[in-house]
């Protein structure tokens, strides 16, 4: 069985459009509760959202599902992705939900859901989900003395936000650093000013003032340019955006440069080889990481492996080769030492962490390889199967033997949006550029 519903990162799409309706949202809930309810202990889930509109629609629709199926639900409201997994855990919870379409814009919603670990379900863990759904959820309703209830946690935010501060290793402090973090309008926007300035950071917020509708709108790990005008309208000395659900982040130099996960990847990996904290001898990326991050990684001794887009493939290759550092240049980045999923705010101290003390400014630390010329496009299409035309397969051919051993060809669909991602890379930026056009080209009359 395919699945219909998830993709990358759980179920997204248009809010109240199939399938991020509430009608659905109930069913999910439904039909997850079934799969995770065993023995006769009370079971409860944990469930977060972003700053979305269409939350205060899909939040109650699924406290409803689990409800009626007779589990407990912990309200934990605006709180990031990796907050919930942590609080999944702590409170003992028999699976977590988060409510969020992460770095997308408003108009969209999504669903991730984490098992009693912390971790992102497996794709067979999400078939079975969708199969519960397809058999029809109505006749494991509990009887009416068996219902859940729906309590709030109020302090949520704080138990994340100690969490987070005991990252960061004891004894050094932030004092006499200026860091403006932009929080997207998010999920992140109480937590991430307050780590920061509890751990004596001079803090410039921005993206902190939610409305509904303005998440990622021209702002946050997506859309640099805000943060890079604020770290020179203010002579920062770093910018930290996060996404929507603070799962990933983007750094910006005093210049107003900004720092890929790449770039974060390498001096985590670097710093944690020298050491000794590295497990597993190297570090796990994605097909889209750059080249240069791999030479680099080899030049210390140390092997890059590449899972496939989204970081629950990143997580799970590290639990199977025990690896304890792992990433996206998108920026997220997993640290297993600390958290099970992607966490940008985590990952921003550990930077700043090694960053402290040093006389050298972060346009000098954070860039340790130069990378390859890399272009990605993303190319709208609507339905089909554009990828398998045979015009589409020739202009991919024809790409990968011009750039022959140079380089590199990525052609990918995305889980989360209707584009087709368009990657080459290599030495030369004018063949690279061309090779993209040429594949766009054949996508877009394949569409």
């Amino acid at each position: 069985m395919t699945r219909k519903l998830f993709g990358t990162d759980g179920i997204r799409g248009t809010a109240n459009t199939e399938p991020m309706t509430a009608e659905t949202a109930l069913r999910v809930a439904m039909a997850t509760a079934c799969h995770f309810r065993n023995g006769s202990h009370r079971h409860s889930v944990v469930i977060g959202k972003d700053t979305r509109l269409s939350g205060y629609m899909l939040e109650p629709a699924m406290t409803a599902g689990f409800i009626a199926m007779g589990l407990d639900v912990t309200l934990v409201g605006p709180m990031p992705t990796p907050a919930v997994a942590m609080l999944t855990r702590s409170m003992r919870a028999d699976l977590g939900v988060m409510i969020s379409a992460s770095h997308n814009p408003f108009q969209d919603n999504g669903i991730k859901l984490f098992g009693p670990d912390g971790y992102k379900l497996s794709d067979d863990a999400e078939k079975i989900i969708e199969a519960n759904i397809a058999d029809g959820v109505e006749r494991h309703l509990v009887p009416p003395q068996r219902l859940g209830r729906a309590r709030r946690l109020e302090d949520a935010p704080g138990r994340y936000i100690e969490w987070v501060k005991n990252t960061f290793p004891r004894g050094l402090q932030l004092d006499g650093r200026k860091i403006v973090v932009d929080c997207a309008h998010g999920a992140a926007y109480r937590v991430a000013p307050t780590v920061l300035s509890e751990l004596g950071a001079e803090v410039i917020p921005i993206g902190v003032n939610p409305n509904g509708l303005n998440i990622n709108a021209e702002c946050g790990a997506t859309y640099p340019k805000t943060l890079q005008k604020a770290v020179l309208d203010h002579d920062a000395d770093l910018g930290i955006a996060l996404d929507g659900d603070g799962d990933r982040l983007l750094l910006v130099d005093e210049k107003g440069m900004p720092i890929d996960g790449d770039q974060v990847l390498a001096l985590i990996a670097q710093n944690w080889h020298a050491s000794g904290r590295l497990r597993g001898g190297g570090i796990v990326a994605t097909v889209m990481s750059n080249l240069g991050l791999e030479q680099y990684i080899e030049s210390l001794g140390l092997v890059l492996e590449r899972a496939q887009v989204g970081d629950r493939y990143v997580v799970e290759r590290m639990r199977c080769r025990n690896f304890n550092v792992g990433g996206e240049q998108s920026g997220h980045i997993v640290l297993s030492d600390y958290a099970t999923t992607g966490d940008g705010l985590i990952a921003a101290l550990q930077v700043l962490a090694m960053l402290s003390g040093r006389e050298h400014s972060a346009s000098r630390q954070l860039r340790l390889f130069e990378p390859l010329p890399q272009l990605l496009r993303n190319v709208r299409v609507n339905g089909g199967a554009p990828l398998d035309a045979a015009s589409v397969k020739s202009a991919v051919a024809a790409g990968e033997a011009r750039l022959g051993k140079r380089g590199r060809v990525l052609i990918r669909e995305s889980g989360t949006e209707p584009v087709v991602r368009v990657m080459a890379e290599g030495d030369d930026e004018v063949v690279i550029t061309q090779v993209v056009d040429d594949i766009s080209a054949a996508i877009e009359r394949a569409a």
